[in-house]
């Protein structure tokens, strides 16, 4: 396998585990139908998820600096099979909360070690097109799982098994892929200790990180709307039911998102981090218009949007984090970034799930797109004014 082979094949495991953390997005208005819950409890769901991913992060975020990328890698797939077996064996709340536990804990796993193995894999020529690859590794997998299981749901049949059969049978071809990949990591005798460290951020990171984390934290909020609770809104509020059409709607935001990624690479890190937010901000308005309209063209308009000024500000900041980032603490410095960004997809999401019980789905969704769009704006405005360092 050529250098440039490897980096691309590593890109693919992290993106083949991510689409297994957004395999049920479209798939909840079937869980609620066949168990019988609220809007809250799939807030409270899509939450156990964004726990696993911030505990890992927090407890193992540094294991592959000191184990290794390769063994961080399979341990991940491993808690992928998992996830898929519990949805597999579903019966009840008690097998989603703990499929969704373990994919949180496979994407706490992938989100520093894939990224950094990404990068280490690519030759020094290739390392910004690597960037690149990595994060749209990251948001492709993310907007191809709602995507592959809102097809399979709606056209073909099992539609609560197929799309997790057809996932693990990915799955079994990363564990392959991943075994022949080399180990970027060189051994230290002795080996460091395994110790939870927490948020490990080193002093020389810290000027870039904070901008970084608050750009994540704002496009990640939009992210878990989209991821949580954007199907309930396209089925009860705009009265879509069709699956497929769900897991286009929510394609089109990561799709976006990787759009703005690459388009980073030519507005450069210190334009791309204030104007991602600001458009995110506009990609917010236009989510508040379609719920104020009841308009599903609109509501795709603001997703693609908000997902173009997401995917700006997000690998603007990775890049930034990770090119400031000491070897030695990269993947631990890499996770405290996703930890960041985790924290952003989760407690605001779980807001909206809450306000539902008292202004409907309607009401919670205008004013989530309110509140990140004061977010979102403040940010941008704080990022104009005081552009970070950028190495």
């Amino acid at each position: 396998m050529t250098a440039r082979g490897r980096y691309l094949a590593a890109a693919g495991v992290f993106a083949v585990g991510m689409a297994g953390t957004t395999l049920p997005t479209p798939l909840y208005g079937l869980y609620r139908e066949r168990i019988g819950f609220s809007e809250l409890m799939v807030t409270v769901v899509f939450a156990v998820y964004a726990l696993g991913v911030i505990a890992t992060l927090l407890v193992a975020g540094d294991f592959s600096d000191v184990l290794g990328r390769r063994p961080a890698l399979l341990a991940a797939l491993g808690f992928s099979l998992m996830s898929a077996v519990c949805f597999l064996c579903e019966d009840g709340l008690p097998l989603l909360f703990a499929g969704r536990l373990l994919s949180g804990f496979a994407a706490g796993l992938f989100s520093g070690a894939a990224t950094a193995a990404v990068l280490e894999l690519a030759p020094a020529a290739r390392r910004g097109r690597a960037g690149f690859a990595a994060t749209a590794a990251n948001m492709g997998g993310l907007g191809c799982g709602p995507l592959l299981a809102g097809t399979l749901a709606q056209y073909a049949p099992w539609p609560l098994r197929l799309p997790f059969l057809a996932h693990i049978a990915l799955l079994v071809a990363a564990l392959a892929v991943t075994c022949v990949l080399p180990e970027t990591v060189a051994r230290r005798t002795p080996r460091p200790p395994l110790r939870p460290q927490g948020m490990v951020v080193p002093e020389e990171v810290r000027g870039v990180f904070a901008p970084a984390g608050l750009a994540a934290f704002a496009g990640f909020s939009l992210m878990g709307l989209f991821t949580a609770v954007a199907p309930s809104f396209v089925a009860q509020t705009l009265g879509v039911r069709n699956l497929a059409v769900t897991g286009v709607v929510v394609f089109s935001v990561f799709c976006a998102s990787t759009a703005g990624q690459f388009l980073m690479g030519r507005v450069g890190v210190r334009r791309a981090l204030p104007g991602g937010c600001l458009v995110l901000t506009g990609g917010l308005v236009l989510v508040g218009a379609s719920l104020l309209l009841e308009s599903l063209p609109v509501l795709t308009v603001g997703a693609v949007v908000g997902g173009l000024g997401q995917g700006l500000a997000f690998r603007a900041a990775l890049t930034s984090v990770s090119a400031v980032a000491p070897g030695e603490h990269r993947g631990a410095t890499i996770s405290a970034f996703f930890v960041v960004a985790y924290v952003g997809i989760s407690l605001p999401v779980v807001g909206v799930g809450a306000l539902t019980l008292a202004l409907g789905l309607r009401g919670a969704g205008l004013v989530f797109a309110g509140c990140v769009m004061v977010l979102s704006t403040g940010v941008g405005i704080f990022l104009l004014r005081r552009p970070p360092p950028t190495g």
